[in-house]
């Protein structure tokens, strides 16, 4: 059963509010974490809850939570396995304080991950002709396709050796970073709460069943009723328009929606008027329409004007949330050029190019004015801060 809160922020702990940072993160508890997908979905997507109660932290819609990720026991027992060291040895980390190689490995280090520059090393190390040769300037190309789908593991097994001094692991590895999150919630809303949407990442490479450090640590480590440790970092790049009328424009397929359920939290509570338009995609309807009672309720009341939907494997060809648009130019001009403002959150690679490549056509037809006036026209976005983009 879901813990819950009351939506009044305590003041009795406040005496002691700390600047929570990445050095320094706060434990928030969780209250809540459930799947958002269904059953048949291809992917796990979660709604994380947690509580900020005494905590003093203060956000915004559009910043993100950075979460603190630990490897997993069995990855750091392999590890420690194949460098031949028994995991109490004494080293220092990043900031010279006394730690061991078994607590290094778990919350200081990459090991999920292989890095360009841990093979580098290992190959020094080792003296190994094959990753010699991976390492010279001139071999980008094969070193990517190696890296990619590795661990720190793989290498070891690869190309075994003893670390005489496991100090030398903080040269060889990076640090273990943070990830950060959309926060899909309005603090305006739920002053005490924070929440987030995480899909976790699954998938198997060179034979192995691999899963995304810190998004299956979240998703399926931490229950309700443990603790993550989170800072919030502010995106002042990504904030709602200061005039509270202004029309919003968000595309956010998958759990790039995030940030727009806080948006529509922060109307509903008041906090602006904004007309709002939301083009949402995914793969099934059935499966993956993340928030969808909030999505309709919204829709049913006004707080969101318009909702776009684009689900790709529903019908024998794909629809993408580009493709709504197209659909749909005619009415997205009139809303630009009334001064909407555009957002866009989620995968960098594809769908943010193919977005703005439907925004730019949309532009171009229906101002009559072409292609270069599109052009121009999207450069003075930018430069009004009226297009805006969380891409990752």
């Amino acid at each position: 059963m879901q813990a819950q809160a009351p939506d009044t922020l305590e003041t009795a702990p406040t005496a002691e509010r700390t600047s929570w940072t990445r050095n320094n993160p706060y434990p928030a508890t969780v209250l809540d974490n459930h799947l958002l997908t269904g059953p048949g979905s291809e992917k796990e997507t979660r709604h994380i809850e947690l509580d900020l109660a005494g905590s003093g932290i203060e956000y915004l819609p559009g910043d993100s939570a950075g979460v603190l990720p630990i490897n997993t026991c069995a990855a750091v027992d392999l590890v420690i396995e194949r460098l031949q060291l028994t995991g109490d040895e004494p080293v220092n980390d990043f900031y010279g304080k006394a730690t061991t190689v078994r607590e290094a490995l778990t919350s200081w280090l990459m090991i999920g991950k292989l890095s360009s520059s841990t093979l580098r090393g290992w190959a020094k190390h080792t003296g190994n002709p094959e990753l010699s040769a991976l390492a010279e300037p001139g071999n980008k190309e094969k070193l990517d396709a190696y890296l990619w789908g590795r661990e720190f593991i793989d290498i070891l097994e690869h190309c075994p050796a003893r670390l005489d001094d496991p100090q030398q692991l903080f040269k060889l590895l990076p640090r273990l970073a943070p990830r950060l999150y959309s926060i899909s919630s309005s603090q305006a809303l739920h002053p005490r709460l924070i929440d987030l949407s995480v899909r976790v990442v699954k998938f198997e490479s060179h034979g192995h069943k691999r899963v995304g450090v810190c998004s299956h640590y979240i998703g399926e480590r931490v229950p309700a009723g443990g603790t993550l440790p989170i800072f919030i970092h502010s995106n002042q790049l990504f904030r709602l328009p200061a005039s509270p009328d202004v029309p919003v424009i968000m595309v956010g397929p998958g759990t790039g929606v995030a940030p727009f359920r806080a948006y529509l939290q922060h109307k509903q509570a008041g906090c602006g008027r904004w007309p709002m338009w939301l083009f949402f995609g995914d793969q099934r309807a059935s499966q993956d329409f993340l928030y969808r009672e909030d999505f309709e309720r919204w829709q049913s009341n006004g707080t969101l004007q318009r909702l776009d939907l684009a689900f790709s494997r529903d019908q024998s060809f794909k629809i993408y949330v580009q493709d709504r648009i197209r659909e749909n130019s005619a009415e997205l001009w009139r809303w630009l050029d009334q001064g909407a403002y555009f957002y866009v959150c989620g995968d960098s690679k594809r769908m943010a190019p193919d977005v703005e490549t439907a925004l730019l056509q949309a532009v171009a037809t229906h101002s009559g004015r072409g292609p270069e006036y599109a052009t121009e026209f999207l450069a003075e976005m930018k430069k009004q801060k009226r297009y805006l983009r969380d891409v990752y």
